[in-house]
Order: C-alpha cells, then structure tokens, then sequence
C-alpha cells in the first residue's frame, strides 16, 4: 500500500513540476505606451449585489482609458431590489436577464450580447475591483498580438483571518495552475472575472451551446471550445497591471458550495488534459489522506507518512509561491495550517461534486 500511495504522489509532484516550468515560460506583459483603439464592452451579470456595483462602478470610473471607448452592461438576474445607476461619464445599461438554460450567467451573457454594439466584450463579477490600466494594458495587447481570446488573473483582497487568506492560497495554486498550463500550450481554464473575447469569436464558436444544463463555467467551457478550434487566437495576458481583485467569502459553507460549484464542471471539460490534470491532483490529495488513516491503523509508518506530506508540501509551496508574489507583492499566511487542511477540504469538495447538490446566490443547483 506505501508503494502505491507513494507512486501516486511521485506523478504529482511530477505534474506540479511541469506546470511550474510553464509557469516561467508565460512572460509578464506590462507594455501601456500605444495610444487606445479599440472599444469594449463590460458585461457584468449581478444578483442582489447594491452593495458591490457601486465600488466596482466607482473603479470602472478611474480607468485610465478614453470614456468613449468603453460601455458597461448590468444584467440583473432577478435581484430582490431594483439597482439604481447614478450619474457616471461612461455609458451603463442595465437589463433583466433571459433565463433560457440551466445556467443563470450564461443567459445573462447571452442576453448582454444581443445589444452589444463593439466586437470586443469583457466580463467581470459585481464584488470586483479593476486596475486603472486594466483596458489599457488588454487593448495595448490586443495591437500587438493577433488573438480573440485574453484570460487575465484574478486575486483576492484578504483580511487576517485564516478563511479569507486560506481562500488565497487556494486560488494562488488555481492561478498558478493557469499559468502553467498556457505555458505549456495546455490552457483549459481561466476566471470569468478577468475574460475578454471578441463577439465574432463567440458567435462562431455557437456560444455556450453544448453545454448550458451545467450551472457554472461560462468562462472554461468556452475557453476550451476556442482552444480546441482556434488555438492560436487563444492567449494569456500575464500583467500587474491587468490583475482584477475580488472579495473572499466569509463563511466556511459558502466557500465549500463554490468550490463544489467550480469542481461539477471538471467531468464535462473537452481538455483531455484538463481532466487529466484534475484526476492527479485528486489522487495526490487523497493518498495524504489514506496514509493518515493507514498510519493510525498500524499499516504504514509515520516516517512514510511524514515524507509524503512534507513532499506534497514542499512542491505546492513553490508553485504557490510564484503565483502569490505575482499577484498580491505580500508574504504567505497561513501557509503550513492550510497545507494540512487542504488535502481533507479539497476531496470533500471532489467528492461530493459528484453527488450532492450546492446553493448559490440563493439558488439550488
């Protein structure tokens, strides 16, 4: 039994490995010298979030591009109270959502789409905040390179507690996950916090069709469609400056129903690598589980046990490392305590994304 759990962390550090290597071979792009061209639209599908619009709108009023060439789309998805705008310099339209699918932010995309004038459309959350260069550096970009697709990063604003930055260290390893994989020419996931496209793509590639029964994953799934067709025109814009900033969660049970919400669609990924991917990183957490149980059990030692541990730990750090200096400038909290409760957290939420069921924004899905 040692042998086969240790086979199976020595394939996931390995895995780690590689995406680490990808991680130094994705370039950081901070260049702002070209004057702006082109225009986009901000979809940004709500529900009951009069609390978060207004910041988000507040930043979207600093960026540091021509008022003219960008317009912001509100879609209220059935919000309990109306959301009022107040007078801002740059267009905002704000609509109801179409429900039409399974999927409450596909629709709200879809519905955003039929009165988007420019070709280049971006989404963002209501409870984020953008940098002032945010458009500037994606349309500095977008001159320079021959794409239709950007995925950019998202981070967390943290406070002390263990939750928020446990959360951080959580997506650090995801971001760090992304940036590794389009290193290697292996992208298949991306945040739709921080996701621009552009409307002709969509359009070719039919949208979400394929799969709108599944709640989440506007942003992976159509990632993935455009990768497997248009690789090319697929890229990743790793920039300080293109960083989106969003909000923790502030409950165990909420953060525990969006990672069951992010982990259900992982079966349905079209990246063969993807999935892949998924699977190492379910074993390579499961095996630290069984070798506890093993150990209090009598069948394995704890020296075996520790090394598996401080082997998974040590290849994780770096990996996170790289991704949280990238995105936050500030030291790792927490870093040891999560590490031990990562692993139980991780396969909770793997396992019951295969059967259970999760709330979100006050719905059951």
């Amino acid at each position: 039994m040692t042998l086969i759990l240790s086979a199976i962390v020595i394939v996931y550090l390995f895995t780690i490995c590689f995406l680490i290597y990808g991680f130094t071979k994705v370039n950081t792009v901070d260049y702002i010298g070209l004057k702006p061209i082109n225009k986009f639209s901000i979809i940004v599908p709500f529900r009951n979030e009069a609390e978060n619009l207004p910041i988000l709108l507040d930043s979207l009023s600093k960026l540091n591009y021509p008022m003219e060439l960008f317009e912001v789309i509100l879609v209220d998805d059935f919000s309990q109270e109306e959301f009022k705008v107040q007078s801002l310099k740059f267009k905002v339209s704000v609509i109801k959502n179409i429900r039409v699918s399974n999927s409450p932010k596909k629709d709200a995309i879809v519905t955003a789409m039929q009165i988007v004038k420019t070709d280049w459309i971006i989404t963002t959350d209501a409870d984020c905040q953008v940098n002032k260069n945010w458009l500037l550096t994606l349309d500095n970009y977008i001159q320079l390179h021959n794409t239709s697709m950007i995925a950019g990063a998202v981070t967390y604003d943290c406070k002390s507690s263990f939750l928020h930055h446990f959360q951080q260290l959580d997506l650090a390893s995801l971001q760090g996950t992304t940036f590794g994989s389009f290193g290697l020419r292996k992208g298949f996931m991306c945040n739709g916090a921080n996701f621009a496209y552009t409307k002709s793509l969509f359009l070719s590639l039919n949208g979400f069709e394929g799969n709108n029964k599944i709640a989440s994953g506007d942003d992976v799934f159509l990632l993935q469609k455009a990768i497997s067709r248009f690789p090319e025109k697929v890229h990743y814009l790793k920039s300080e400056n293109n960083i989106v900033i969003t909000k923790p969660l502030n409950d165990w049970i909420s953060l525990f129903y969006q990672r069951v919400r992010w982990a259900s669609k992982t079966s349905s990924y079209e990246s063969s690598f993807g999935k892949a991917l998924g699977l190492v990183v379910f074993g390579g957490n499961l095996s630290l589980i069984l070798a506890v149980f093993l150990w209090i059990s009598g069948y394995v030692t704890l020296h075996n046990v520790f090394f598996l541990w401080l082997s998974k730990f040590v290849i994780d750090t770096i990996l996170i490392q790289k991704s949280h200096l990238f995105l936050t400038k500030k030291r790792m909290r927490y870093l040891i305590m999560s590490s031990f409760f990562y692993p139980f957290f991780s396969v909770s939420v793997a396992l019951y994304s295969l059967f259970g069921k999760y709330e979100w924004k006050g719905r059951r899905f």
